[in-house]
Parts: structure tokens; sequence; C-alpha cells
């Protein structure tokens, strides 16, 4: 199955795609029921599209993530078809992107720096204790010279 095949009001959609693109997260409060939405975008060979994800399937899933979605659905949104799991469908990694597998962060959300992060730290810390190098000082009459020749 690929992106530019579905059509809207289509169930049981079986995909493989990444994911491009995540925007911002928004609440909400149905039938005094808290949820979490948040739009992003998918892609694969054949084309893009949105994709609604849900509560817990936002914490999961990334920008540069690879998912399968499983019995998903196409609904549609502004005239343009839009991408779901839905009540009966699933969202699976299949592969996590580079960035997100490097990112840890502490419980108030500060970034825990990486073994590579931390190398790269310590050559930049040395590199500005470095004494910069000596310009060397011409007299007006060798600037002169120089812009003769």
């Amino acid at each position: 199955m690929a992106l530019k095949d579905l059509q809207i009001k289509q169930g049981d959609v079986d995909i493989i795609v990444e994911v491009v693109e995540k925007g911002q997260i928004r609440e909400f409060n149905k039938f005094g029921k808290k949820g979490r939405v948040c739009n992003a975008k998918v892609k694969d060979e054949t084309g893009t599209m949105s994709l609604t994800l849900w509560n817990d399937e936002i914490d999961k899933i990334n920008v540069g993530d690879r998912i399968h979605i499983q019995k998903g659905y196409v609904g549609e949104w502004q005239g343009e078809p839009q991408l779901t799991a839905g009540k009966f469908g699933s969202i699976t990694v299949v592969s996590k992107s580079q960035s997100s597998m490097d990112t840890e962060t502490t419980d108030e959300g500060e970034h825990i720096l990486t073994e590579d992060e931390k190398e790269e730290e310590e050559i930049l810390n040395e590199m500005d204790e470095e004494e910069p190098p000596l310009e060397e000082s011409y007299t007006e009459d060798e600037v002169e010279e120089e812009n003769v020749e």
C-alpha cells in the first residue's frame, strides 16, 4: 500500500511511512474527558499526507521515525485526506530516528549530553581557553609595498 493510493473514507490501511513533521500538541476536553491531539506529516516514496496522532501516540513518535500503521483510517479535514490509527488501528515505530535515540532529557526537560556531545564540548572549551595566534603587524611602508606589487 502507498500513500498515493489512499482514498478518503478508506479503512483497514496498512502502510509504513516516515514522519517528516510534527506539529504542536493541543489539549481538548470532550464529554468531560481530557485528551491531546497533534498533526504530523508523513511520507513514502509516492508522496506525503497528514497524520493525526492522539494521546499516547504523540509521545512515542518523533520526526525521522519510520512507523507502521495497521488498520488505519483515512479521514478528511478541510477537503484533504488525513491518516489516523483511529479507534481500531495501531501505530508501531519500526525504526527510531537517530536524533531521538541519542537524545535524553531530565525530568525537568533538560537535555542530557551523550558521550559524543560531552567530548565535543570539552574540545570546544579547550579551544576557547587557548590563546589566539598573534597577528603579524606591518608598517605603513610594508603595506604600501604589498599593495604596489
